[in-house]
């Protein structure tokens, strides 16, 4: 069994992958830099008994963060719980993408595996839209080659940004209830921006990709908020995949077993 970690800026996804490659489990547990390896050996050693395993169930492992200084941290802490050394995405790692940036070294963990995982399960031409602290937003040509991408801040990044700047503005759980598309009070306001503001970002960055991609570019969504957004989205067809990253990372290991 293959224990996989992708490390976000606020959460870190765990999954669970058998040896017929079906994810098993995914969990999610908040990112803190400041934890030790035993804490978080600690940690990921409760979410597998959580979900009805045992740490001597795997034989592999393979770690892919966003968070540089928690790559030892989590290393040392996957090495103290199982007895394995685990696998890191980054340089040197055999990861089958093509990636065409003008320095691809510095391509996002977080992007690597989110192409591999489309491209092992979609058809090419890709458009993923990930949103977790940051949305990204991540072209793939028919050829399946690594085009390049976007940035925008997270949804929760612009919240937090407009309730700091903003003295009558308040923080908001964007996921809780609907969003009007006029707002008759300042929640619901808020909401509309970040909800439907989203939503009309995504599908005009999709039409826009699309025009260079082509038009039978299939878009992807993952990520913490994805599920949030979609059903204010205009554009047919979005495929909902919230364990595209795990997915990638399965594939990652097997291609370096």
């Amino acid at each position: 069994m293959v224990f996989t970690v992708d490390v976000g800026n606020t959460n870190i996804v765990l999954g669970a992958f058998d040896d017929d490659g079906a994810l098993m489990f995914t969990s999610r547990v908040a990112t803190e830099a400041s934890r030790t390896d035993d804490e978080y050996a600690l940690i990921l050693g409760d979410m597998i008994k959580f979900n009805g395993l045992e740490r001597h169930d795997f034989d592999g492992a393979i770690v892919s963060t966003v968070v540089p200084s928690l790559v030892n941290t989590l290393k040392n802490a996957i090495r103290k719980l199982m007895g394995i050394t685990p696998l890191v995405v980054g340089p040197g790692i055999k990861t089958g993408l093509n990636i065409r940036l003008d320095n691809p070294a510095i391509m996002g963990a977080d992007l690597v595996c989110g192409a591999v995982g489309a491209l092992a399960k979609y058809k090419a031409p890709l458009i993923i839209f990930d949103f977790g602290t940051a949305t990204t937003i991540s072209g793939i040509d028919k050829s399946g080659a690594f085009l390049g991408g976007s940035i925008i801040p997270g949804i929760n990044v612009s919240l937090k940004a407009l309730s700091s700047s903003a003295a009558q503005l308040q923080d908001i759980n964007t996921e809780a209830g609907s969003a009007p598309v006029i707002g008759t009070n300042t929640i619901d306001s808020m909401r509309s921006g970040m909800l439907v503001g989203s939503a009309s970002m995504m599908d005009g960055m999709i039409k826009r990709y699309r025009s260079i991609l082509g038009e039978d570019a299939t878009v992807i969504a993952t990520g913490g908020l994805a599920r949030t957004v979609l059903p204010y989205c205009e554009t047919e067809g979005i495929i909902l995949d919230d364990g595209l990253l795990l997915d990638g990372l399965y594939v990652i290991y097997k291609r370096n077993r």
